[in-house]
């Protein structure tokens, strides 16, 4: 089936109340049927469900959905964005290992990456998004992941994927795309050999700033990478946390979810509220839909601001001359989502123009219907030096757009009136 239908569909089978819609389980824990049933689904000898934290069954419609949405083996829901990244490292990462990951990234993740990650002693190295080659001289034997974004947030770049996918197989490294901007519907990470997909499904997938949440997907075939590479030795042997239990030899089973769902979602929580699931499942129905609309809209809004003479550069892959369309081309399918930013030169100038916009609202989030605009580098960027800004690509005039399903006549004219008086 294709991607439309599967996020109608994927996951639910009808209960015996034959609901069209999927039922909201809004409940911390189930009952057992017995002390055997219960040892049972400890054991994981049955299958069913525990404790919310664990395992609920709305929940897991969404993970199933949006797993087969993107092509994945298996996908695990977290309570959001920051989460799913953070549990994607820790899943192959402990004390000593390290990272190497694409220095054109959110300011959420640099910040987790730069100093979180630090704490719990795992090292985070940089290499150039527009020289992927250069992650190759970062690669040791520590060497846990390979990072990136498939649309750069605020930067708005496409690296050469290719190139870092080819790294990662060389080395036998994992390779995880945060693809949250592009979704599953512009790009598919599992058909250019990426393992490890993340979003931020607080974004587009929710489409109207509904729900906060995150989600963790693996490629099909991954655990017979993981069983034969010396790189990711915790799935092959005995885990002392559950009765030593080994990931890799749970036929059916696929490992990296598993072990992030047994290990981290059991010890560190971050779990989603069964209602933010359940808004989730309604926001992914419609979400091809409207990532047609958001990209349509958004490449005539990066046209306009390209003609005007107050706006000193535009950030959009689709928009011809930038920089990366040609590997926006390559890679993403009918469109490169809503979001786009241009640099008016100065920081006095971009507070000028969005305090003058009307129809956009001033916030730090993306992918809603509403259209939102966003300066970076007071807001999401604030806490970085002036280096680490610019390495994320954030000047101080750079002006971050949103672009929702208003009409897009009423959004450039909004983004005239406040340019151009």
């Amino acid at each position: 089936m294709q991607q439309e239908t599967l996020a109608i569909h994927a996951g639910y089978e009808k209960d015996q109340q034959l609901t069209m819609a999927v039922p909201l389980y809004q409940t911390t824990a189930f009952e057992f049927k017995s002390t055997e049933h219960g040892a049972n689904l400890f054991s994981l000898k049955e299958l069913g469900n525990i404790y919310t934290r664990l395992s609920n069954p709305t929940t897991d419609i969404l993970e199933k959905r949006f797993a087969q949405v993107e092509g994945g083996a298996a996908a695990l829901a977290t309570a959001s964005g920051m989460s799913a990244i953070f549990y994607a490292i820790a899943n192959v990462a402990q004390a000593g290992d390290n990272i190497v990951t694409s220095d054109k990234l959110y300011g959420g993740t640099y910040n987790q990456f730069v100093h979180t990650l630090k704490r719990f002693g795992i090292e985070v190295r940089f290499f150039d998004t527009f020289n992927p080659q250069s992650a190759e001289a970062l690669i040791d034997d520590n060497t846990k992941a390979i990072f990136f974004e498939s649309i750069s947030n605020p930067s708005i770049d496409v690296i050469d994927i290719e190139q870092i996918v080819a790294i990662a197989k060389k080395y036998n490294i994992m390779s995880m795309v945060d693809n949250t901007v592009a979704t599953p519907y512009l790009f598919k990470p599992f058909d250019w050999g990426i393992d490890i997909s993340v979003h931020s499904t607080s974004k587009y997938v929710t489409g109207q700033g509904l729900a906060m949440g995150g989600m963790l997907i693996e490629r099909v075939g991954l655990n017979d990478f993981i069983k034969t590479n010396d790189r990711y030795k915790h799935f092959n042997e005995p885990d002392p946390s559950y009765h030593g239990l080994v990931y890799t030899q749970l036929e059916g089973f696929p490992a990296f979810c598993l072990r992030a769902r047994l290990g981290l979602m059991r010890d560190l929580g971050s779990v989603p509220a069964p209602f933010n699931s359940w808004l989730l499942i309604q926001g992914l129905e419609t979400l091809g839909l409207r990532m047609k609309e958001h990209s349509a809209s958004t490449l005539k809004v990066a046209k306009f601001l390209d003609t005007c003479s107050e706006v000193k550069s535009v950030k959009y892959p689709f928009l011809e001359g930038d920089f990366n369309y040609k590997n926006a081309k390559k890679y993403l399918i009918n469109g490169a989502s809503g979001l786009l930013s241009f640099d008016v030169g100065s920081y006095e100038k971009a507070q000028s123009i969005i305090d003058k916009l009307q129809i956009f609202s001033l916030v730090t989030n993306i992918g809603d219907t509403k259209s939102i605009v966003t300066h970076s580098a007071s807001t999401t960027h604030q806490q970085l030096s002036d280096e680490d800004k610019i390495a994320c690509g954030v000047t101080p005039g750079l002006i971050r757009l949103s672009i929702g399903l208003e009409s897009v006549d009423d959004l450039i004219a909004d983004l005239e009136q406040a340019i151009r008086v």
